[in-house]
């Protein structure tokens, strides 16, 4: 059943369409965005989702696009107080709090995917890391991983997460810009891990000479229309890239989506 025909008899019918067809769940914290044409029935709203899914315990009304370097929207309670919560993923835990910091409970999938094709022993680097969905199933298998995250918060979920799914001694973790850490880097990587925020694809350039040559791994998000992913592809080889690997992991906007791409150097 959809969120508009729960509603039903709670939202008037000729405003139903209006209604969000459904929410994100982030662990026990309910997520939407409801119109402004809604205004006055936002809160009868959260109410009537906590009444109907005895496992949520709030309900958020994203009231703003990502924000700022640290990716996160404006949020308002709609019901329901607590915004931390403990989200729970293929075996893994991560406890922090939905309203501060960024993490998209939609990738659940694709960050399972990318840990299963780490090595006990590699050497991974993973930018844009948030409280750690990339970086702990990864440190999980053995792998040894340098989280960079800008976000202060961000990094002390991190931390905290680690501990809780026992990989702390695998990951290493850096407050930081990780466009600037990475011009300064000499290590070489055997993995990246890239989930890349919206319109900072020059990552790639920077990542790029800290993986090694010659089968180094880069698993590349970004947002891209349909009609841009051949000449992109084209862009990658031209850079010295393989494209092992690609596909459509989530719509962002009308048209918008994103996609990963396996990239291997050569």
């Amino acid at each position: 059943m959809s969120l508009r025909d729960e509603l039903g008899g709670i939202v008037p019918d000729e405003k139903r369409d209006q209604v969000p067809s459904h929410f994100s769940l982030v662990g026990n914290v309910a997520v939407l965005s409801i119109p402004p044409t809604l205004e006055g029935q936002k809160k009868t709203i959260g109410e009537a989702i906590i009444s109907n899914h005895g496992y949520i315990k709030t309900v958020l009304n994203k009231a703003s696009m990502l924000e700022g370097e640290r990716r996160v929207a404006s949020f308002e309670v709609l019901a329901g107080e607590e915004t931390i919560t403990c989200h729970r993923e293929f075996g893994f835990v991560y406890r922090f709090d939905v309203a501060r910091v960024f993490f998209n409970a939609r990738l659940g999938y694709e960050r399972r995917r990318v840990a299963s094709k780490a090595r006990p022993g590699e050497l991974v680097i993973v930018p844009f890391s948030g409280v750690g969905p990339f970086a702990i199933p990864i440190a999980a298998v053995g792998a040894r991983v340098l989280a960079l995250e800008i976000s202060p918060e961000a990094c002390r979920w991190l931390a905290e997460n680690a501990k809780l799914n026992r990989v702390e001694g695998n990951v290493d973790t850096v407050n930081c810009d990780a466009f600037a850490v990475c011009s300064v880097l000499n290590q070489k990587f055997d993995r990246a891990v890239v989930p890349t925020p919206y319109g900072k694809d020059e990552i790639l350039d920077a990542i790029s000479p800290i993986v090694k040559p010659a089968g180094g791994a880069i698993h590349f998000y970004t947002f891209k229309k349909r009609h841009q992913i051949e000449d992109l592809i084209r862009e990658f080889e031209d850079k010295g890239f393989e494209v092992e690997f690609y596909r459509r992991c989530g719509n962002v906007a009308p048209g918008v989506s994103r996609w990963v791409f396996d990239l291997v150097k050569l």
